[in-house]
């Protein structure tokens, strides 16, 4: 039976239009109830999910804070069901590439102990919480299919479900090689999940020479997890430095040089022709255009990702950025569907235009203003502040750990201060402001100080930067100017 905002049988779910309460008091009001009313009740017990009310659709990051804002709120016992292709809670995605890469020897990370919401300090939400607070789970079971007009959704498995109101948090998938120049061998790993992990940590314990494609936060930080396993490590990317995206070529060479210390190899600017295997089908080599090879018996790529649009793509695509286009509530073009996370192309209010962040940050924070804004009168528009960080060489042993977190926009001319010893800032200064800053091996005060640099972008002396004789002396100028 079809449905419209203001008439729903309460079996089929409600949508964000229409109150719960609205419908209940409605329907307690009619002495006799309709004939259709009847049918879509004994329709009901066909669905394949008990609560109906809301779904998620999703086991990451973002699904698990959306429980907690649910539970927060009081209303997820009987009414919130979510869907993940996982066997696992949701967890703490960031772990796969740190700390869960560890040699048995270093206390590697596993579950349960970092089931969201604990990256942000707050419960872990391990299975049994979610049977205590009434949010059903459905484990292994990829949503393949929606009907809008029917608010039904079908599953791998042949699972038909109904929701009221729908929360698209499917994050992305990894970027892969083509299987013709043998993306698919034996020995080629891609991580995105606990099982991606835990196959690589088993070829792990068998390498000898591993190879990472990418030369971004998936490859530093695989890189960084490998040499603890005391392995020839050898980091392949296009780009002429490490993280083109963010840093400068002056401190990408700094973090290169730490790599390089610890017998991490580059191969810059290169492009790769295939992956060679042997009479086992294992990966052998990394052939180079240029025609040279690279000895493997262990690939990971870690070349990007993509937004797991499919099959929401009738939602509302953004042909830009990619991802489900939303409004700053993190409403779709479609009434009562929503998404949130990596899959969401969303208004960046702070720098007026449409982005798609890939952020464990920003996975948190959506589903927090999604569900807030759903369930009670806040209307504010999501004002994100863009931020990234990364930790590395953080296992027992280890001559040097690496934390470093950026904060705005990457623009303008950068002023590089500090000599990674072990603190280096960068700061960028656009038509006199600052727009964004990257402190390494700060302290808590010197962190917690950069996002409201970020925000506020004050103008600053760009010759007292460039002259200050210590990141501590620049990050006071930085302050003085707010």
């Amino acid at each position: 039976m079809a449905t419209t905002p203001n008439t729903m049988s309460i079996k089929q779910g409600l949508s964000l239009w229409c109150p719960q309460s609205a419908v209940l008091n409605r329907i307690s009001r009619v002495s006799v109830p309709s004939r259709s009313f009847r049918r879509s009740f004994v329709a009901a017990s066909s669905f394949d999910n008990e609560n109906r009310e809301y779904v998620v659709v999703g086991g990451g990051n973002a699904a698990g804070y959306a429980a907690r804002t649910f539970v927060e709120h009081g209303q997820a016992n009987g009414k919130l069901c979510i869907v993940t292709k996982e066997p696992y809670a949701p967890y703490e995605r960031p772990a796969l590439t740190k700390a869960y890469l560890f040699p048995l020897d270093k206390k590697p990370a596993r579950l349960p102990g970092f089931h969201t919401c604990v990256g942000a300090g707050g419960e872990r939400q391990t299975p049994d919480w979610y049977k205590e607070q009434g949010i059903e789970m459905l484990y292994e079971d990829p949503v393949t299919g929606i009907d809008i007009e029917k608010q039904t959704l079908t599953t791998n498995s042949g699972k038909l479900l109904k929701y009221g109101t729908l929360i698209i948090a499917t994050g992305c998938t990894a970027s892969r090689f083509p299987e013709k120049i043998g993306g698919n061998l034996p020995g080629v790993h891609y991580i995105r999940d606990v099982a991606d992990a835990d196959s690589l940590i088993s070829s792990l314990g068998k390498a000898k020479k591993l190879v990472v494609v990418g030369g971004g936060y998936i490859g530093m930080e695989v890189a960084a997890a490998a040499v603890a396993w005391k392995l020839d490590t050898t980091i392949i990317f296009p780009e002429e430095h490490l993280l083109s995206r963010l840093f400068t070529p002056s401190l990408a060479q700094k973090y290169e040089q730490l790599y390089q210390d610890s017998g991490v190899k580059f191969v810059k600017g290169a492009k790769i022709k295939h992956l060679e295997s042997g009479p086992d089908s294992r990966v052998t080599a990394v052939k180079l255009e240029d025609g040279s090879s690279i000895e493997t018996d262990t690939v990971v790529i870690g070349i990007g990702a993509k937004p797991a649009v499919s099959p929401f793509d009738m939602v509302g695509l953004n042909n830009t950025v990619g991802g489900i286009e939303v409004d700053g509530q993190f409403r779709t073009n479609i009434p009562g569907i929503f998404a949130i996370g990596d899959v969401a192309a969303f208004p960046l209010k702070i720098y007026n235009r449409i982005a798609r962040v890939e952020h464990v940050d920003h996975a948190r924070k959506s589903a927090q203003h999604c569900i807030k804004s759903l369930l009670t009168a806040h209307t504010h528009t999501y004002d994100y502040l863009p931020y990234f960080y990364s930790r590395v060489f953080e296992y027992e042993g280890s001559s040097r750990k690496v934390w470093w977190q950026f904060f705005g926009d990457n623009v303008g001319e950068a002023v590089e201060v500090g000599n990674f010893d072990p603190k280096v800032a960068t700061f960028w200064i656009d038509s006199g402001k600052l727009k964004g800053v990257l402190l390494e091996s700060g302290s808590p005060e010197e962190f917690q100080l950069l996002p409201k640099l970020a925000r506020s972008q004050p103008s600053v002396d760009i010759a007292k930067l460039q002259n200050a004789s210590s990141v501590e002396e620049a990050l006071e100028i930085a302050q003085a100017s707010l």
